[in-house]
C-alpha cells in the first residue's frame, strides 16, 4: 500500500511503483474463450437437468412452428458513482471504521478475522452514501483500510480510483442461453427447452450465476426442460440490483416475444393466454407464482400505454414484458425510436406494479421504480470483457451509463391488491430490459439476442 498525506501524493507514489505480477491459472481466461466454450457445451449433453416436465422432443415435433435462438448477456460492473472507500483508525486496542457498507456486521467480522481482533473491538459507523446496488455487500475495502491503518498506527482514508473500482468488482455474471420453442396452430406454446450455460464448478454455480427450476415459464408450459452446463471462472461475481432476474428476464421475455411473433399473435394477448386462469402456482414466498396478479398488471400496463395504438412514425415501436422477482409483480411497456444510424432512444416507459396492499411512502416508491427503469436501460449499453484474465474496461468512457438527457419519461401505476406489502427496490428493473429489446424489434424487425446493444446492427440498410 502507498500511504501519503493526500490522495494526489498517494496516487503519484502508486504510479511510480514497478509491479511484476506472478503467473496465475486464470490469466488464460477471456471473454472470447468463455463464448467458445459455451458454444461447445451447448452442442453436447448438458451437465445436469434442473427441471423436466412432459416431453419436449414430442412437443417440438408436434408444433406448427418452431424457433431456435441463442441469447447472451455480459458481465456488468456495479459502477457505483462513488468508488469503494473506507476510513479506519486503530486506537486504544480498537479498530474504528467509517464505511458505506450494505452489510456492516459481516464487515465487522472480516476486519476482526483479518487483524486477529475480537469482533467487539471493531466499531463500524455506517455511512449511507455512494450507491450500493449490491457491490457494497462485499466488504473487501473495509478489510483493506483496516489492515493499512493497523500497520501505520494513524487514521487512514482509503479511496479507490475509478479504474481500480471497475477492474476489481464482483461482477454481474455473464450467461449463455440456447433455446428451442414451439407453438401450435392455435397459437399456444407447445414446448420450451433452455440449455443454460453458466459458470461454476462441481454442483455449485458461481455467485449470482444460477437459475431456479421454478423460473417462469416453468409450470406454465406442459413440455418444459431446463438444462445447465457450467464452466470454470476466475472472475469474481456477486449480486447486482435484482440479482439473477436482471439477466433472466431479458432472455425469457424476449423469447416469449419471438414465439408470439411466430404464432402471429399480439404479444400482450399471447402472454395473457400463457398465464391463463391458473391463480397461484406453488407456495407463496417459496417459488410460488400468482398468475392472476401478473395478468392484472399486464392488463393495466397495456391499458395505460395505449398498447393497441401503435406508433405511426417509421422506426418507432412498443415492446412489452413482465417479470416476478423479490415478491413483486411488474409489467412494463417501452416505446423506442431507432435512428437511421442505429442509435436507440427510449422515449417512454409505462410501469404497472403490484407490491401488495399498502404503499407506505409514495414518493420513495416512485423513486425506486424510476431508478430501476433507468438502471435497467443503462445496463443495456455496458459490458465488462476479459482478456488475459484481466478486465479491459476502466472508466465511464468504456463502460457508459445512461445520461440525464437520454432518460425516458416514466409513468407508474400501482395495483393495491389484498396481499402483504413487499419491497420494490429491485423488481421494477428486470422487465424494462426485454421491453426495450422487444420494442426495438417492433421498430426495426431486428431481434436483440445479445447485449450490449450494437447500433451498427440496428442501422437502416
Amino acid at each position: 500500500a502507498v500511504v501519503a498525506d493526500s490522495w494526489w501524493q498517494a496516487r503519484k507514489g502508486r504510479e511510480a511503483l514497478k509491479v511484476k505480477w506472478a503467473d496465475h491459472p486464470t490469466a488464460s481466461q477471456s471473454s472470447a474463450g468463455y463464448a467458445a466454450r459455451a458454444q461447445a457445451l451447448a452442442g453436447g449433453a448438458p451437465g445436469k437437468t434442473l427441471r423436466q416436465d412432459g416431453d419436449v422432443a414430442a412437443g417440438l415435433a408436434a408444433s406448427a412452428k418452431t424457433v431456435e435462438a441463442a441469447y447472451f448477456y455480459p458481465f456488468l460492473s456495479h459502477a457505483t458513482l462513488e468508488p469503494q472507500n473506507c476510513t479506519a483508525h486503530f486506537h486504544d486496542g480498537k479498530m474504528e471504521i467509517w464505511a458505506p457498507t450494505q452489510l456492516p456486521e459481516p464487515g465487522r467480522q472480516i476486519v476482526a478475522k483479518t487483524l486477529g481482533l475480537k469482533p467487539k473491538d471493531v466499531i463500524v459507523h455506517m455511512t449511507r452514501i455512494g450507491g450500493g446496488f449490491g457491490r457494497r455487500l462485499m466488504n473487501d475495502y473495509m478489510a483493506e483500510a483496516a489492515a493499512i491503518a493497523h500497520r501505520t498506527g494513524a487514521p487512514v482514508k482509503l479511496v479507490w480510483t475509478r479504474e481500480d473500482d471497475m477492474r476489481h468488482d464482483f461482477y454481474r455474471p455473464a450467461g449463455f442461453h440456447f433455446l428451442r420453442g414451439g407453438v401450435s396452430a392455435e397459437g399456444k406454446i407447445t414446448a420450451w427447452a433452455d440449455h443454460f450455460v453458466t459458470f461454476g464448478q462441481g454442483e455449485e454455480t458461481a455467485r449470482s450465476a444460477g437459475m431456479a427450476p421454478t423460473e417462469f415459464p416453468a409450470r406454465f408450459v406442459d413440455n418444459y426442460r431446463l438444462d445447465v452446463s457450467m464452466m470454470p471462472l476466475g472472475v469474481p461475481t456477486g449480486p447486482l440490483r435484482a440479482p439473477g432476474s436482471n439477466a433472466i428476464a431479458f432472455v425469457v421475455q424476449s423469447f416469449i416475444d419471438e414465439l408470439a411473433h411466430a404464432a402471429g399473435a399480439d404479444p400482450v394477448a399471447f402472454r395473457l393466454q400463457l398465464l391463463g386462469d391458473r391463480g397461484l402456482v406453488g407456495e407463496p414466498g417459496r417459488g410460488g407464482y400468482d398468475a392472476g396478479r401478473m395478468a392484472a398488471v399486464l392488463r393495466l400496463v397495456a391499458e395505460k400505454s395505449g398498447w393497441d395504438q401503435k406508433p405511426s412514425e417509421p422506426r418507432r415501436g412498443k415492446g412489452v414484458a413482465f417479470h416476478y422477482s423479490h415478491l413483486g409483480y411488474f409489467a412494463e411497456v417501452a416505446e423506442v425510436a431507432v435512428g437511421a444510424d442505429g442509435a436507440v432512444r427510449v422515449e417512454k416507459v409505462w410501469v404497472a406494479a403490484d407490491v401488495g396492499r399498502q404503499i407506505i411512502n409514495p414518493l420513495g416508491a416512485l423513486n425506486q421504480i424510476e431508478g430501476s427503469v433507468i438502471d435497467g436501460i443503462s445496463e443495456m449499453s455496458g459490458q465488462i470483457t476479459i482478456a488475459n484474465g484481466a478486465v479491459e474496461q476502466g472508466n465511464f468512457d468504456t463502460f457508459p451509463l445512461l445520461r440525464i438527457d437520454a432518460a425516458p419519461v416514466i409513468e407508474t401505476h400501482f395495483i393495491k391488491s389484498d396481499n402483504p406489502p413487499t419491497g420494490l427496490g429491485e423488481p421494477a428493473l428486470p422487465p424494462v430490459v426485454p421491453a426495450v429489446a422487444n420494442a426495438i424489434f417492433a421498430a426495426t424487425g431486428k431481434r436483440i439476442r445479445k447485449l450490449p446493444l450494437d447500433p451498427t446492427q440496428l442501422a437502416a440498410s
